[in-house]
């Protein structure tokens, strides 16, 4: 069995490693590691779970080590691009956590926070620097941070940053590089924007999949629960006080869901938290603080807020919402099952989210088990209008009206209603459109923002 001392990382990063109680590299690492670690360009294909952010870590810091020199004034070495802040956040503290015997420096900037102190903390430059697109490019805006230095980049959830319309953005900052770099690609789907623009962005890239595309954890048991969209707040407390979790994660699909499910369960006598863009950063941390000390065993969030939850011990995943981008499921449910751990996965389904169900187990090449609990209140399927596919962009099934446990009180039951789920991306006038910065909440300076035409989390 292959050890990280056989993978020929400097002394101090396998000092790091004991350190941390690694001695076993996950598939990822010890596929990807050696060839990153010589200079080649990277393209993963990864589940979260895996390790990837410690298969890229590692040998990124290992090529600094090994390189010496420093960064230049507001400029960094290493540039990793994430969707999200708490991502951002997790992949940074891993750097440091890795690093932490290295004479390296590293920052984390994201929106939703003063910049004036990540301008600072830039000033004499950085060897690491993670951060997410909105707010990066707000800083290249301000000449607070030059890119051309960059020598090793890395795009991180690239699937992920396509679904929040970071797709122009990264462009912007790929064109702020140098076009000598090391590029390191990652994204557990490959669907076809995601494979063209790997295309663009790699040379001759070491490909490493560890698991098939689109495929979900093995350890997760997956089941579905066919009910009325007004008997779903019941049933949710039905499971959670059935099933003896030890910590449980509730996916809601919007913002205003997340905070009414959270309140729900907490008179149901199951306390819980809410976490989603419309939280302040601080509110984010120390919710999270707390799911990941087992203070809080009950977190429901939105799909955004939802990337960078690694909490070891999630025992249960609950889909309140069935998401309407199928991608999204397999990412909901592998936040269960990892390190090696069981999970279970538990989906609501009512009649308008039918599409949404069979879109996913198309997507996973799968039927999941269902169970069906309806009372026969709403109608049996709601057709799913026809979409064109000549336009070579992804399809996304329609979206239905958030009616399903009385959140829109002037809904009539029986007359669902469904409009395709698109994102709106408008500028201010100085560039082009920049989407809500990486938690749903729009960025309001630098080259742009979105407005997100429906408030999803």
């Amino acid at each position: 069995m292959t050890q990280f001392t056989d993978l020929g990382l400097a002394e101090p990063l396998l000092r790091a490693l004991t350190d941390e109680g690694y001695t076993t590299p996950t598939p990822i690492q010890a596929q990807a590691i050696p060839g990153v670690a010589a200079g080649r360009d990277l393209l993963g294909v990864a589940q979260t779970g895996t390790g990837k952010t410690a298969a890229f870590a590692l040998p990124l810091l290992h090529r600094l080590h090994e390189m010496g020199g420093r960064p230049k004034r507001k400029s960094c070495r290493v540039l990793v691009l994430s969707p999200t802040r708490e991502l951002a956040s997790q992949i940074r503290d891993s750097f440091r956590a890795y690093g932490r015997h290295l004479s390296l420096t590293s920052a984390v900037v994201f929106g939703g926070v003063p910049i004036n102190r990540q301008i600072r903390t830039l000033q004499n430059g950085v060897d690491v620097l993670v951060a997410t697109p909105g707010r990066l490019l707000d800083l290249t805006g301000q000449r607070a941070l030059d890119l051309t230095g960059v020598e090793m980049f890395v795009l991180d959830e690239a699937d992920q940053m396509l679904d929040m319309g970071f797709i122009q953005p990264i462009r912007q900052v790929v064109a702020q590089l140098p076009k000598r770099r090391q590029n390191l690609f990652f994204s557990a789907t490959m669907p076809g924007d995601i494979a063209k623009l790997a295309g663009e962005l790699l040379t001759d890239p070491l490909r490493v999949a560890v698991t098939p595309v689109a495929s979900t954890a093995e350890r997760v048991s997956q089941r579905v629960i066919l009910v009325d969209g007004v008997d779903k707040r019941g049933l949710l407390t039905e499971v959670l006080n059935d099933v003896g979790f030890d910590r449980a994660l509730i996916f809601s699909r919007t913002k205003h869901g997340a905070d009414k499910i959270a309140r729900n369960l907490t008179s149901d006598g199951l306390p819980a938290e809410a976490i989603h863009g419309n939280k302040s950063q601080g509110q984010r941390e120390r919710t999270l603080g707390a799911f990941r000390q087992g203070r809080v065993r009950v977190l429901v969030a939105t799909d955004i807020a939802a990337r960078g939850i690694d909490v070891d011990g999630i025992t249960h995943v609950v889909n309140y919402d069935l998401p309407n981008v199928p991608e999204s499921y397999v990412h909901r449910i592998g936040r269960t099952a990892r390190a090696g751990a069981d999970g279970e996965a538990i989906s609501f389904c009512n009649a308008e989210e039918r599409a949404y169900l069979k879109d996913i187990e198309k997507l996973i090449r799968q039927q999941i088990p269902s169970e069906d609990r309806r009372r026969g209140n709403e109608p049996e399927f709601m057709p799913r209008p026809k979409q064109g596919r000549g336009n070579g962009k992804s399809q996304r099934s329609p979206r239905p009206a958030n009616n399903d446990s009385g959140w829109n009180k002037g809904s009539r039951a029986g007359k669902p209603r469904s409009r395709p789920a698109q994102a709106n991306s408008r500028g201010n006038g100085r560039g082009a459109g920049k989407p809500a910065d990486d938690g749903g909440r729009p960025d309001m300076g630098g080259v742009g923002f979105m407005r997100e035409r429906r408030r999803a989390g």
